[in-house]
């Protein structure tokens, strides 16, 4: 740019001075006095050039390894070389881009301290303290994005964690009260001395007892459910009974029954109800643990081998008249067991009986001589008066203990509704009880009058007119009564025999001759009075 000097000493030259200068910074109306300008060395001049238009020829111009073409701001659409970054120098010679050491110089390089930064081409790194391993520049940042991270990652961890555990409580919440929870305690509330004595478990408590309720840990199925056996923290090994079908409103009726009957019962001929667990889908009921298995097992020839003496039996139908005895006449309500059969009576590893599954039992309160119900039961054990009429009460229960006696004595099942009964009652009055009894206790001779007392029992218990058949206290007191003269016949034939002993040795060592003929005479008579009484027990009942 020309501008012409206004100085009046300089009015002979048109043309004093001329420089060149970047258009947007001059005003010439201002800065009129050029030479003033030129001295005082203000002009400001910017010098910029391009290679070419063409990108790829620019590339062939830059002939360092660390330059790079750019596009220029001055010259629109034109390309120049540049060191890339990290780099200084000509880029338009060979080799001209140096490296840049960035550890000389602080504001270049952001390592907290100077003995840890290390120079790359084109870069830098920080190393890590105490041999930790790093990138450098990064590290620096990245404990900060991984502190970040890890923190989001928590947050949402713990947040996802609560969430679960608040689905898995209402979860809980819901099967609780779904499963009768609210009506349970409700009922226990009621019946405070004996709430302490019925556990709530827990989901997780009862699942690591069974292993996760795995297969082998079965001990039985049945009609209601399913048993496992169960192994508590502190070895107490129990009975998991997990009812077949959750949310029916009748088996969920049926449960909080069994809870709330089993904890009105102490006895020790009933199985032990140690507690519950509501949280799961379906109900969790937890049982003292009776390791030898059902009467049933062990009359099935198929299951068990070894067959249970009479003597043994015999104990076994004592002991659960006692216990439904107690239910109905001893408890603080009376109950109504209603599903009295083989398969219920449990035995311990001294083969005492525990009478089990109260699921179908009823309370009577005062004043109520029967109860209108709809019919449960097991066929081949349930009262015929009871199916007809669906009135419930005791002697219901009598007669399906009647039925278990007939199986105690025959050895047969009653899987058949009354063909049992019939074929006994049939038997009996053709004078047959003989060929219908079990082979393996016929065996034994001396328990002949006892299986008659017991068949007699028996036939009592059955009959179809309730009124007629006996209580189960009297029962229990027949029976008690038959292993109590057994027992005193047992003594009395020691006393006997220690008598004739005495009479032998008094008769080997006296003179007078009578001594040797007594003691024959005693046997002998022992002999002929126990043929009578064989006798008059096969002839009788004609």
């Amino acid at each position: 740019m020309v501008f012409y000097s206004t100085n009046a000493s300089d009015d002979y030259a048109r043309c004093s001075s001329a420089f060149v200068e970047k258009n947007e910074t001059l005003n010439p109306v201002v800065d009129g006095n050029l030479k003033e300008r030129r001295e005082s060395n203000r002009s400001k001049v910017i010098l910029d050039w391009a290679v070419d238009q063409n990108k790829s020829s620019c590339r062939g111009a830059c002939k360092s390894d660390n330059a790079e073409c750019e596009e220029s701001e001055s010259v629109s659409g034109y390309y120049y070389c540049k060191c890339e970054t990290g780099f200084k120098g000509n880029p338009y010679t060979a080799g001209g881009c140096k490296d840049v050491d960035e550890c000389q110089h602080i504001n270049l390089n952001n390592c907290l301290h100077k003995d840890r930064c290390h120079n790359t081409p084109g870069g830098y790194t920080c190393s890590c303290p105490h041999g930790q391993k790093g990138n450098g520049r990064r590290n620096e940042t990245e404990p900060v994005v991984t502190l970040a991270l890890l923190g989001a990652f928590t947050l949402v961890s713990t947040l996802c964690w609560a969430h679960k555990q608040r689905s898995l409580m209402q979860l809980r919440q819901r099967n609780f009260e779904q499963n009768g929870g609210n009506l349970l305690l409700q009922q226990l509330s009621q019946q405070q001395r004996y709430t302490d004595r019925t556990r709530i478990f827990t989901k997780v408590e009862l699942k690591n007892a069974t292993n996760n309720f795995d297969e082998s840990r079965i001990l039985g199925r049945g009609g209601q459910g399913t048993v496992y056996k169960g192994i508590l923290p502190d070895n107490t090994i129990v009975a998991i009974k997990k009812s077949r079908v959750g949310g029916d409103p009748q088996n969920i009726k049926s449960f909080i029954n069994e809870v709330f009957v089993l904890s009105q019962i102490n006895h020790r001929h009933v199985v032990k109800l140690l507690g519950c667990c509501l949280e799961t889908e379906v109900p969790l009921l937890v049982y003292e643990f009776v390791e030898n298995g059902s009467l049933l097992d062990h009359l099935d020839p198929s299951k068990n081998e070894c067959s249970i003496t009479w003597e043994t039996r015999l104990r076994i139908a004592t002991e659960t008249a006692e216990a439904i005895s107690y239910l109905h006449s001893a408890a603080s309500i009376p109950i109504i067991h209603r599903d009295i059969k083989s398969a219920n009576i449990l035995l311990d590893h001294n083969d005492r009986a525990k009478v089990s599954d109260f699921g179908a039992s009823r309370l009577v309160h005062l004043g109520e001589a029967q109860v209108a119900t709809v019919v449960q039961g097991t066929i081949g054990y349930l009262d015929p008066e009871y199916l007809q009429t669906g009135q419930l009460n005791e002697k219901s229960d009598v007669y399906s203990f009647g039925i278990v006696l007939l199986e105690l004595l025959t050895g047969s099942k009653a899987f058949k509704f009354n063909t049992l009964a019939s074929h006994f009652v049939s038997s009996m009055r053709e004078d047959r009880l003989w060929e219908i009894l079990d082979r393996r206790v016929l065996d034994q001779k001396k328990n002949a009058k006892q299986l008659k007392e017991v068949a007699l029992l028996a036939s009592r218990c059955i009959r179809v007119n309730g009124e007629e058949r006996p209580t189960m206290k009297e029962v229990a007191m027949e029976l008690e009564g038959l292993i109590a003269m057994e027992k005193h016949l047992q003594e009395k034939d020691k006393d006997m025999m220690k008598a004739e002993e005495s009479e032998y040795l008094l008769g080997h060592y006296t003179n007078d001759g009578y001594g040797s003929a007594s003691a024959s005479f005693s046997v002998a008579s022992h002999d002929s009075i126990q043929k009578q009484v064989a006798f008059e027990i096969i002839d009788g009942g004609r």
